[in-house]
């Protein structure tokens, strides 16, 4: 087959990774891609925003699928324009991506299907907003509605704290993604992430993992894009996915098709398992980042069969294969991030990742200098993923390599994993 893969981040190169990988496909082609992916396929830069820029390409080299890894071109509906030019793809319509796309959309749909969330409160300006800071007390949620590369979510302890934030986002900070803010219920106890594979009609279960949004070690700092993750999660056990399956991901699957928005391809629950069990935090309409880099290292069963499940409303006859080992991801950052941050600095020493058994280093914010050294162009740059029998030895493993890469202006949590 002739897959196209769209992005340009470290969840694509462990895509990359994964489909160069199946013996389905022939030919990979990948849009823009970073200096990590050279060795799976050939490289078109191409922005993943560039719609008729991907449409045409899509159709040059006749691909049998593209697989959309980034959320903003499933946002922004390249899904369907590929779908009426005949070409298979994996990755929801612009209308099932506004689970990711608006969170007032994805609360509302949630409030409409009896799927368990916190409280919330839509509002577009900042008297509203005061309005329900005050009403819960100051402990809250700061979302912003659109997208905003992860970072448009502030916990606040007080209402002083929660007002400056909700003034902030409404001015601007993020853009449009913050013309609309969500003030939710502040709700507690373990996070985890369920990923599921739907197909329109059906769902099925794909993998857990935990991430770590935290720019510091002990959870301190402000929320980044994700410093680590594990995979598979050690705060879901089979019962509470199953609980999660019919309680969240059946019920998104069927009232998107009764919404008459299927929606097709991966979709990332983020929870916290309350005392009253499990809540929707958020959903991604696409792998997340770091998580993908944890949980494709340990999938057995073919991606691109898996994919093109997706497309076909066939995953009922599919089932999940997975390597029973633990997988940890520790990111390597430019330090500043997610503020500001230099660019340019040389990284050496990678090739420590391929002298090691079950370890690997997938690219993010890379690029290559007039010399043809490996930079640093990006916020969060590298992620090293290792493989064990526990999450102990998977995390030792994890952070052997990230001691020998070398990079000056690079940092990383010391606690990925750590229990």
């Amino acid at each position: 087959m002739n897959i196209l893969l769209i992005g340009s981040g470290g969840r694509e190169h462990a895509l990359a990774w994964s489909l160069a990988d199946s013996p389905l496909t022939s030919r990979l082609v990948i849009a823009p891609g970073n200096p990590g992916m050279e060795a799976f396929g050939e490289m078109f830069p191409i922005a993943v925003d560039d719609l008729d820029g991907l449409c045409t390409l899509a159709g040059d080299m006749t691909a049998d699928l593209v697989v959309i890894g980034p959320e903003v071109p499933l946002v922004a509906g390249l899904a369907d324009r590929l779908a009426r030019l005949d070409i298979a793809v994996f990755g929801p319509s612009a209308a099932a991506a506004m689970l990711e796309g608006s969170k007032a959309f994805a609360r509302a749909f949630c409030a409409r299907h009896n799927i368990p969330q916190p409280a919330f409160y839509p509002v577009s300006d900042y008297k509203s907003a005061c309005k329900f800071i005050e009403q819960l007390g100051g402990y809250c949620v700061i979302k912003a509605d659109g997208l905003a590369a992860g970072k448009g979510v502030v916990v606040a302890d007080d209402a002083a704290a929660a007002k400056v934030a909700a003034k902030s986002m409404l001015s601007g900070q993020f853009g449009s993604a913050g013309k609309r803010l969500i003030i939710e219920e502040r709700i507690s106890g373990p996070e985890a992430s369920l990923f599921a594979l739907l197909d329109g009609e059906n769902a099925i279960l794909m993998a857990t993992a935990q991430d770590h949004k935290r720019a510091n070690d002990n959870d301190q700092g402000p929320n980044t894009g994700g410093m680590g993750a594990i995979s598979p999660s050690p705060r879901l056990d089979k019962a509470l996915e199953d609980q999660v399956m019919a309680e969240i991901v059946d019920p998104v699957v069927h009232g998107m098709a009764a919404e008459n928005t299927p929606y097709h391809g991966v979709l990332y629950v983020g929870l916290m398992l309350t005392e009253k069990g499990p809540q929707v935090i958020e959903f991604n309409c696409r792998f997340g980042d770091p998580e993908a880099q944890a949980i494709l290292p340990r999938l057995r069963t073919d991606i691109v069969s898996a994919m093109m499940a997706t497309t076909t409303a066939s995953l009922h006859h599919f089932d999940m294969r997975w390597d029973q080992r633990s997988a940890v991801t520790v990111v390597m950052a430019n330090k500043g991030y997610p503020g500001n941050y230099e660019k340019g600095d040389v990284i050496r020493n990678l090739e420590v990742a391929e002298r090691t058994d079950d370890c690997y280093v997938f690219h993010a914010g890379t690029a290559r200098d007039n010399n043809g050294d490996l930079i640093a162009v990006g916020g969060r740059v590298l992620a090293v993923t290792a493989l064990g029998d526990d999450t102990a030895s998977a995390r030792k493993n994890a952070y052997e390599v990230v001691n020998e890469i070398a990079w000056d202006t690079g940092f990383y949590r010391s606690d990925i994993g750590k229990v």
